[in-house]
């Protein structure tokens, strides 16, 4: 639930306009909703300022839009990740609001739109192949309020593309790398900014990449400081990370939420 939806209940339960019963009711679903094969997690909205992330891959498509439809209900907005065709069409069908984001696979349905954050985080991938992973990065930032810079395919190989985009980098104040086959580019980047720099490892490359393991080892091993590193292919997770640093920057020193 949207703190400002369960804080209008409360100022309506303080002014006498709704009985406290009734306001009990309408907080029944917290702090979770049993759907017999999944338990939405309405209250995490109040605990990390952003509601649960649905994850599709094994989920059927009937699951999903019952997922979203609980959700919607609740006044949370949507995130689905790694959505394919079948659970699409589903969600597309029950509720004609949804986005679908066709490169991030993922979909999303915005009820209330999220604070802008000040600033950008800047998304960056070493090739075409690692657009996917990227864009789920960007649109997971997108869904969390943050402003997105895309800088995409320059890798390594042809170091004089990533260069020709440096004053991007240095004015975003988190980057997001995502590079498939040895995962150098985190690492380049890393020591070209003084900003947080959050490696992707992809499952892109040949056969020695062991799909993304290469590229994971890569980046945990970068010699450049300021480097996290997420799991191969995860871009949500790196979207995320990014998203939330630019809320702490937002709160300022005190870290007051807003």
């Amino acid at each position: 639930m949207d703190p400002s939806k369960l804080k209008a209940i409360l100022e309506t339960v303080a002014s006498g306009a709704v009985s406290p019963d009734d306001a009990l009711a309408r907080l029944r679903g917290l702090p979770f909703e049993d759907l017999g094969f999944a338990k939405i997690d309405h209250h995490r909205t109040l605990r990390t300022g952003f509601p649960e992330v649905i994850f599709c891959a094994g989920k059927t498509p009937e699951q999903v839009v019952g997922i979203v439809g609980r959700m919607c209900a609740h006044g949370s907005n949507v995130l689905a990740t790694r959505c394919d065709e079948a659970v699409v069409a589903a969600v597309l069908a029950a509720h004609r609001d949804a986005v679908y984001h066709e490169a991030a696979r993922a979909l999303t349905l915005t009820l209330s739109p999220p604070n802008p954050l000040p600033g950008y985080v800047a998304v960056v991938c070493a090739g075409t192949s690692d657009i996917p992973v990227a864009e789920e990065a960007a649109v997971t930032c997108g869904a969390m309020g943050a402003t997105v810079e895309r800088v995409y395919d320059v890798g390594v190989a042809g170091i004089h593309r990533l260069l020709d985009r440096r004053e991007v980098l240095e004015g975003a104040y988190a980057v997001v790398v995502c590079a498939g086959m040895e995962g150098a580019l985190a690492s380049v980047v890393g020591g070209l900014v003084d900003k947080p720099v959050i490696g992707v490892p992809t499952s892109i490359g040949y056969g020695a990449s062991f799909g993304g393991i290469a590229a994971l080892l890569g980046m945990l091993n970068a010699c450049s400081t300021g480097v996290a590193v997420m799991n191969i292919d995860n871009g949500f997770g790196a979207g995320a990370f990014a998203a939330l640093i630019g809320r702490m920057l937002a709160a300022g020193p005190a870290g007051k939420k807003e």
